[in-house]
């Protein structure tokens, strides 16, 4: 039976959409995840939520627990995990409030648990990680984005940063040059971390900024990315949904 897990999810505990809803006060071996998860339906499919950041946006990006939010997931039995995310454009074809379906992460993070493997003492870990998201998950997601005439690109590539400051110029010239379309500061080691679990993973981010690559514009804040987020939030709600409703695996 398919338990899917989404780990973002702004919006979708709105009691309207998840059905017989309740709440999970999870623990696990690397501590409690960032928030309760809430637990009920969506069609015919029992989904688990999970605010990345806490329910009060109270954790920053360095100090977001992706060990036990996977963990939590993963000991509720969810079968598949749907994460969206904020993110800024690299590219000029990629507009704020359009959608990309990631197919590619770098990692520049410093400071976070990136594995379960904390040593090689029951065997030496080595997750493959040449595609990290799932096929099956990303195309689920990009057939229901068309559907719902939403700009979305199939593919793009995220860097995720430690944060929470955002990029010189010289940094966002630098990504552009390594190829990454989109930045954030939240795929990275969450991606990695439900690969080593085996649990397929997809994500959708959402482009609310030019980061501050393109100098005919004034540097990124943060209320502008809110800004942006919250006009864009029903179409993430009103994607997440169609999705799992439409789910074929």
């Amino acid at each position: 039976m398919i338990r899917v897990g989404i780990i973002g999810g702004s919006g979708l505990d709105d009691p309207d959409i998840l059905k017989n809803p309740k709440e999970i006060d999870a623990d696990t071996p690397y501590g409690k995840p960032s928030s309760p998860l809430k637990s009920g339906r969506i069609g015919d499919t029992q989904v688990l939520i999970l605010a990345r950041h806490g329910r009060r946006h109270q954790y920053s990006p360095t100090q977001v627990n992706n060990r036990a939010n996977i963990q939590a997931l993963k000991q509720e039995g969810v079968t598949h995990i749907l994460a969206t995310t904020a993110c800024g454009s690299l590219r000029q074809e990629i507009d704020r409030g359009h959608f990309v379906i990631l197919d590619q992460f770098i990692d520049f993070t410093r400071f976070r648990k990136n594995t379960f493997a904390d040593s090689f003492e029951t065997g030496a870990v080595h997750t493959a990680m040449a595609h990290p998201f799932d096929r099956e998950l990303r195309l689920n997601l990009y057939e229901s984005a068309r559907a719902l005439d939403l700009s979305v690109h199939k593919s793009g590539c995220v860097v995720t940063i430690e944060g929470p400051r955002f990029s010189t110029v010289a940094e966002s010239k630098m990504f552009r040059l390594w190829g990454a379309d989109v930045i954030n500061m939240s795929t990275a080691p969450e991606a990695m971390l439900a690969n080593e679990t085996g649990i397929p993973y997809a994500a959708v981010a959402m482009s609310t900024d030019y980061d501050c690559w393109k100098e005919d514009e004034a540097p990124v804040t943060w209320d502008e990315i809110l800004a942006v987020f919250n006009k864009n939030a029903g179409n993430v709600k009103d994607l997440l949904v169609r999705t799992i409703e439409h789910l074929t695996l």
